[in-house]
């Protein structure tokens, strides 16, 4: 359903974790379409809802937010969409506000503010079978009789109380009521006449009653940004009117919250009533003080996120290999059908098919990965784990809401860059994007995987193995942590970050239904995001490993082998020669892609800037791999196979790739003749993958997040920070080698 056809738009608003998300969920059915609101990043998801009367109405679920005072992206998508600027919509119909009941004085806060933009309201009381549990009694009809709006209960798993919402809403479209809204002190009304006057009446600015408090109220204020009264000019108008109410005996930055809370106690009067508190809420309260504990709560943090993780590669290597092994069936079928055409066929098969391979077969990973996170997430845990986190991650200028776009990065930055959006404070979201590539994501497990069974294995057994993968996971972790605090006393100059405040949802069961839907949309987004990426780049790579073209190359291949192409036709006529003549087809195609590969752009790029990377070890061939791999970190495997004449079909488990990179030699220099790989060159280059960019997609991210100064310089500053730990590596290697 386009917006040019919808007559009627509902906006659902509400502080996080009160089970906003689960109402639309339930209201719309799933019927919901995902993408980003008009010129920012900001997640825009909205549905269909089918009202009584048969009639559908759009269903836009804003962020969660505790205030209208937008001090963070999500915070000033939701004050746009209800004020109707910016965004290029219409403001809704009427909000539906989703209340906690359990905190019904501060959520009716977030609804008093909301009601001050004009539009009509009818208020959600959700969560309401845990406040009963609790003992808590709240008259929904003295509630709506003082508000002056419709006041529905509603439990949104279980669909109880959604009839009776959608007969209010239907009512309040034709009704159109009115929070009642607080009277102010006569200093605050001369303040806000002030600027009506000045910036409405005066230069014609189109300001509802709500923005000119933000303006006030604010100490920095979105509204601000999209006035078309020079700056200047707008901003001396408001510190003019702020510095008169401060002199009128009122802070302005706090005097709304004083004022708002003044309004809002009288009406609550006998509205809520505590009873005795069940057994229930003692035991809530004692898992909390084991989650929540300084000790005990990391260690069970701790085991859970190796659960998690195990849990990951475990549950995810079947679908993975079984994507792989179509993948490959689809670029036999392909190559077999286009071989008469050799660019044609690589194109299809080598840039096409395994551009879309290169990103699917990591797919399961982020599905199960995003599965836990929304069992976390739906539980009530995640919040106490980003609240566990918080004190961990202050002294680097972040907080406990970097945590959850940080884990997400273990399965790909993409999706944890932009879930830093929900941060408040600008400098600490800025600083958890520019480190989340630093997380372990899928993608570089195949190259850990490769190395360490080639060279740490067979020498230190499985279990040094398996330490050494564990521990690779966490490398770019451990250097993450002294980066951030880097870019604190640089970019934030030292500034502490803002304290860190979140509700501590309710424990609650996840819902199938949901987290499902959750994965897929997840699972969409990866797809949608980074795979047209990592496709696009995936083709240029294509493009510089394959030309230029000359079939000179392949006439030296036959004449270094010192093999007449005449061979393979004798050979058919002789007993036994066709299996000859096979094996020795296997044997030159290696031989003609490795030579074509040499003499392509990216080889001869690699032969070009191979001596920035010899101090880590690195010869031409892996220097190329680590070029090629910017699209997907994993195509170094592929790239390494046809260096070393075995084609591009090898992967991580390869016994015929492992065996050749212990045995290769190198071509030419002082140390011509020596093994290129050894232990410090595995553990050389698995350091520089864990350090450097995680692909070509995360970079544009950063830029669609940032800019493209943020992206340009976080992709050269990583990449640097790779090449020092990589050099640093292997030279203290090879002092024990």
């Amino acid at each position: 359903m386009s917006d040019s056809v919808v007559s009627t738009r509902i906006a659902l608003i509400g502080n996080p974790n009160t089970g906003k998300t689960s109402l639309f969920n339930t209201l719309t059915g799933m019927r919901q379409r995902v993408g980003n609101y008009s010129g920012v990043t900001v997640e825009k998801k909205t549905g269909t809802w089918l009202l009584p009367n048969g009639n559908d109405v759009e269903l836009i679920d804003l962020p969660g937010t505790y205030t209208l005072s937008a001090t963070s992206l999500d915070e000033r998508v939701a004050v746009d969409v209800i004020s109707g600027h910016g965004l290029g919509q219409k403001a809704p119909d009427l909000v539906v506000v989703v209340v906690d009941v359990e905190n019904l004085r501060r959520n009716l806060f977030l609804a008093s503010q909301a009601s001050e933009l004009g539009v009509p309201m009818v208020i959600a009381l959700n969560c309401w079978d845990i406040a009963e549990k609790k003992g808590l009694q709240i008259d929904s009809k003295l509630l709506e009789q003082r508000l002056g709006v419709p006041v529905v209960p509603t439990v949104a798993k279980r669909k109880s109380g959604t009839e009776e919402l959608a007969k209010a809403v239907e009512k309040a479209i034709e009704t159109r009521p009115m929070l009642v809204r607080p009277k102010w002190p006569e200093p605050v009304q001369k303040a806000l006449k002030t600027l009506h006057d000045e910036l409405i009446t005066k230069r014609g600015e189109q300001l509802r009653e709500g923005e000119l408090q933000r303006l006030i109220f604010d100490r920095k204020s979105a509204v601000s940004e999209r006035l078309q009264t020079p700056a200047a000019e707008h901003q001396a108008i408001v510190k003019a009117t702020r510095d008169q109410l401060y002199k009128d005996g009122y802070q302005p930055d706090a005097a709304e919250s004083t004022l708002r809370y003044r309004f809002l106690n009288p009406l609550l009067n006998d509205v809520l009533e505590r009873q005795a508190a069940m057994k229930t809420r003692s035991k809530s309260e004692g898992i909390d003080q084991l989650l929540l504990h300084k000790f005990w709560g990391l260690v069970v943090f701790i085991g859970m996120m190796y659960v998690v993780f195990q849990s990951v590669y475990t549950w995810a290597g079947p679908m993975m290999d079984l994507i792989e092994g179509v993948v490959g069936w689809v670029q036999g079928i392909a190559a077999d059908a286009l071989v008469s055409t050799p660019m044609l066929q690589s194109l299809i098969a080598d840039g096409i098919i395994g551009g879309v391979g290169a990103f699917l077969v990591f797919l399961p990973q982020i599905l199960v990965l995003f599965f836990f996170i929304s069992i976390l997430e739906e539980s009530g845990y995640m919040a106490r784990a980003a609240f566990l986190m918080d004190k961990l991650f202050q002294w680097c200028g972040l907080n406990g809401k970097s945590f959850v776009p940080l884990l997400t990065s273990f399965a790909c930055a993409i999706p944890g860059i932009m879930g830093a959006r929900t941060i408040n404070d600008n400098k600490a979201r800025l600083i958890t994007i520019l480190v989340a590539p630093l997380m372990s994501c899928s993608a570089r497990l195949p190259v850990y995987l490769l190395l360490i069974g080639a060279f740490i294995e067979p020498h230190y057994g499985p279990k040094v193995a398996g330490a050494t993968l564990f521990a690779m996971h966490f490398v770019g972790a451990l250097v993450a942590a002294p980066f951030a605090w880097v870019l604190n006393m640089t970019v934030n100059k030292g500034r502490k970050p803002e304290p860190f405040v979140m509700e501590l949802p309710h424990y609650r069961v996840p819902q199938v239904k949901l987290t499902c839907h959750r994965m897929y949309e997840s699972g969409k987004e990866f797809v949608l995001r980074a795979g047209t990426v990592i496709f696009a780049m995936t083709i240029v790579i294509w493009a510089l490993l394959y030309f230029p073209r000359s079939i000179e190359v392949e006439e030296q291949v036959y004449a270094d082998l010192g093999i007449s192409k005449d061979l393979k036709t004798e050979l058919v006529s002789t007993p036994g020669g066709a299996i000859v003549e096979a094996g020795l087809n296997e044997t030159l195609q290696g031989a003609i892609d490795a030579a074509y590969l040499e003499q392509s752009y990216m080889g001869r790029f690699g032969k070009f800037v191979q001596p920035v990377f010899a101090p880590a070890g690195y010869d031409w061939k892996i220097t190329v791999g680590v070029l090629a791999s910017f699209p997907a970190r994993e195509i170094i495997i592929s790239t390494l196979g046809i260096t070393y004449s075995l084609g591009g079909e090898v992967d991580e488990e390869s016994d015929d790739l492992r065996t050749t990179l212990s045995n290769a030699k190198w071509e030419s220099g002082p140390r011509k003749g020596e093994a290129v790989f050894n232990i410090p060159v595995a553990l050389s280059i698995m350091v520089f993958f864990a350090l450097c960019m995680q692909c070509g997609a995360t970079v544009a991210v950063i830029a669609k997040e940032l800019n493209w100064w943020w992206a340009t310089g976080s992709f050269f500053g990583l990449t640097a920070i790779a090449w020092v730990a990589a050099v640093a590596v292997y030279q203290i290697g090879m002092l024990f080698a």
